[in-house]
């Protein structure tokens, strides 16, 4: 049995919603067990299982991989990391190693390890709040830190955050310059989650960078997923980051590493960072293993992210033509050429349906299509995220059409087998 995740924690949840066991993955009312009887599976955990002992999957996450198969990726860390050196004390060695590499990546002056990216956000802006004088924060009402961490700007750093916009969507410049209120900070997720991994044009986003520093705030990039960003905006990830005064990222949600988080920015500021680090209780003692695997990750999955978003835009175009031709009445894919390598998938079917479906397909067939938990979103709909990395490389656009059919048949009782 898989432990239980929070869907509020700087964690797993942040790579696969909902990992915490939610509506539609629950043992059911009337399917507990009898005394002598064992429990059945909840539909999280078969699901879980279909999906790590699939021949084809989209996405191998390391996160949900046996802890044997974890420690293996410390395998090609001699090729990262010189092995013969001290391992860190608070945050030297190979810690420092990694931060020289981030900020060179970024373009930044310097880089700070942080153990979490809701830390490392928090720190950033409260520095800022302290430098501009004001500690108002603007943000998307469906950015990380108002959606997933339990209201810790204002309740742990004395940060007022104020909503740009809840569409989903990315903020307008004319949103930003027009705000009713003041605010001494923008801050922008790229790409926004939870609207969908979307993100602005290139002229959008430098519109409203603009429009922020026309009111004398300050830009912080969340882009814990702007490593994967490169290749919609068609710029090198020094340019990206060097239209914001800080930037966060994170190693785990597109590197594959164990987990940790860089903040990004002027010498002065991350200087500061590092002394609130301590104050939080961030100045780990020893981080060498997320370290390394941080590195390897830079090593080896950075390079190959624009190819899985490419790959990504054939799989959601192969999958909508397979959802159609399965007989779905109405499905969509969001965005319908994704922005990233991960995407949405809406249905107008109940969670628990289609999460059955999609575990009953993986089971019997060994081809893992959804691999996701299902989030209700109103009666009869839910959507599910599908992410594409390495795995999903194998898989043409005829394999795509093939599963999507192959389920969307199942689901709408087209084929009951």
């Amino acid at each position: 049995m898989i432990a239980g995740m929070s869907d509020t924690a700087d964690g797993v949840t942040d790579t696969v919603r909902g990992e915490g066991q939610g509506a539609g993955e629950g043992q059911g009312a009337g399917e507990g067990p009898g005394a002598d009887e064992e429990p059945r599976p909840t539909l999280r955990e078969r699901r879980i299982a279909a999906w790590r002992g699939a021949p084809r999957v989209l996405a191998r996450l390391g996160f949900v991989a046996p802890l044997r198969e974890r420690l293996a990726l410390l395998e090609a860390a001699g090729d990262a990391y010189d092995l013969d050196e001290m391992s860190d004390i608070y945050g030297n060695g190979v810690v420092e190693a990694l931060e020289r590499r981030v900020a060179g990546l970024l373009g930044t002056e310097a880089a700070a390890f942080f153990p979490t990216g809701t830390m490392a956000q928090q720190v950033a802006l409260r520095c800022w709040a302290g430098r501009t004088g004001a500690p108002t924060v603007a943000l998307h009402a469906l950015s990380h830190p108002e959606v997933h961490e339990r209201n810790a700007f204002s309740q742990v750093s004395g940060l007022r955050p104020v909503r740009v916009t809840g569409e989903p969507r990315q903020p307008t410049a004319a949103e930003v310059r027009d705000f009713e209120e003041p605010f001494g900070s923008l801050m922008l997720e790229l790409p926004l989650r939870d609207a969908g991994f979307v993100l602005p044009t290139w002229e959008e986003l430098t519109e409203v960078v603009d429009a922020a520093r026309e009111r004398d705030a300050v830009v912080h990039f969340d882009g814990a997923r702007l490593w994967e960003c490169a290749e919609h905006f068609g710029r090198p990830l020094e340019e990206i980051a060097g239209l914001a005064d800080s930037v966060y990222v994170s190693f785990y949600k597109s590197l594959d590493a164990y987990g940790g988080a860089a903040l990004a920015g002027p010498a002065t500021l991350i200087e500061e960072a590092r002394a609130w680090r301590h104050r939080y209780g961030g100045n780990v003692f020893q981080q060498f293993p997320t370290a390394l695997s941080a590195l390897v990750g830079l090593d080896r999955e950075l390079p190959r992210l624009p190819e899985y978003v490419r790959h990504a835009r054939v799989v959601a175009a192969a999958l909508r033509e397979g959802l159609e031709a399965g007989g779905l009445p109405w499905f969509r894919v969001h965005p319908e050429v994704p922005h990233t390598h991960d995407f949405q998938v809406w249905l107008p079917y109940d969670a628990d349906a289609a999460a059955e479906t999609a575990i009953r397909v993986a089971e019997e067939t060994g081809t893992v299509l959804f691999a996701n938990h299902w989030d209700p979103k109103g009666p009869g709909l839910s959507f599910t995220e599908v992410y594409v990395r390495a795995a999903g490389l194998e898989w043409t656009a005829d394999d795509v059409r093939t599963a999507a059919v192959e389920f969307a048949r199942r689901l709408t009782g087209g084929d009951t087998k």
